[in-house]
């Protein structure tokens, strides 16, 4: 599992080759939509590196279509109840959900009478996190090498916080540990709004997480070890990659927004074009930018085949970490 830029890199290079369709009349459920409020589900904390995009999308998106957008926060469960409760929800257009990275660990993990792969319908891929890891400024860890030793002439003492079990944090945490051959101790919390007053508090040793932490590593609280994407990061180009730190790793994390499926797809194109149209506004990416994250655009059939292609490569990456339920 070495080099691994998960579910990501080969899947969207497949992408780019669609064409326009035909148009055609739209649908009677589509002439009048949106008609009421609709509302936006997201799987981590308000006020955090996610909440905060959103809450901006949904403003561009209240302009676009006329009627309020609302963001709804259901944290917890690694960011995946939104797309699971969406899973019931009526196909209309009205709820959508977003759908990170762990959506895609579901058949996997949990028992599930659904699979992400087939039974929801993906409108729009909207951005990717960035990741890195941080401890205390006071902490004696300088590096990723220095974690790694302190790891291994300290088993299991080494404690790590991330939004929650079976995230993409968590993966990746787990997979540096296994190739490093040490043993660290996870520590989950339902977002990072909660993980940074821990490790702010001294109650977790290191955090690794979306850049909700660049404004305690800007005021000296935190020190950020590595970050991990194939560049160096935009905002913290002192920060070292994954790669640079001799770990052979690339962690990316694509995300997105999906309805129920059987929604009417002309409901779903009147969706995607409003998103498409919110996301360019140059509001939303100086929201991503404060996370350092960037725009990170799929169609609908882009983004449909990514869910396809992820679901299948999570399985994978899971077997090889021993995470597979039984």
């Amino acid at each position: 599992m070495k080099s691994a830029t998960f579910m990501y890199t080969a899947a969207i290079a497949t992408f780019m080759a669609g064409g326009m369709q035909p148009a055609q009349a739209m649908s009677e459920a589509a002439k009048n939509f949106p008609d009421k409020p609709i509302t936006i589900v997201i799987g981590y904390t308000a006020g955090g590196s996610t909440d905060i995009p959103f809450r901006v999308l949904a403003e561009n998106l209240t302009g676009i279509f006329k009627q309020p957008v609302i963001v709804e926060n259901k944290p917890g469960a690694g960011g995946v109840l939104p797309a699971m409760q969406l899973h019931n929800k009526k196909p209309d257009g009205y709820t959508l959900a977003q759908t990170p990275t762990p959506v895609f660990r579901l058949p996997y993990i949990s028992k599930i009478d659904w699979n992400p792969a087939t039974d929801l319908t993906y409108v729009i891929g909207l951005a990717g996190y960035s990741f890195g890891l941080v401890v205390p400024a006071d902490s004696p860890i300088k590096s990723m090498k220095e974690y790694i030793d302190f790891a291994r002439k300290n088993p299991e003492k080494l404690t790590y916080g991330t939004p929650g079990i079976m995230t993409t944090l968590h993966i990746t945490m787990e997979a540096i540990a296994q190739d490093a051959g040490i043993k660290l101790v996870h520590v989950p919390y339902k977002g990072n709004a909660e993980s940074l007053k821990a490790i702010i508090g001294g109650f977790v040793m290191s955090v690794a997480d979306t850049p909700a932490w660049a404004p305690y590593v800007e005021n000296g609280k935190l020190r950020l070890l590595s970050t991990w994407g194939e560049k160096r990061s935009k905002k913290f180009p002192d920060a070292p990659t994954l790669k640079e730190s001799g770990i052979d790793r690339v962690q990316l994390s694509p995300f997105g927004l999906a309805v129920p499926k059987d929604t009417d797809p002309d409901i779903v194109k009147k969706l995607h074009d409003g998103l498409k149209q919110a996301m360019e506004k140059p509001n939303f990416r100086e929201a991503l930018e404060k996370y350092d994250m960037e725009p990170l655009y799929m169609s609908t059939q882009q983004y449909t085949e990514f869910a396809k292609n992820t679901t299948a490569d999570e399985g994978k990456v899971l077997e090889s970490l021993g995470f597979q339920k039984k």
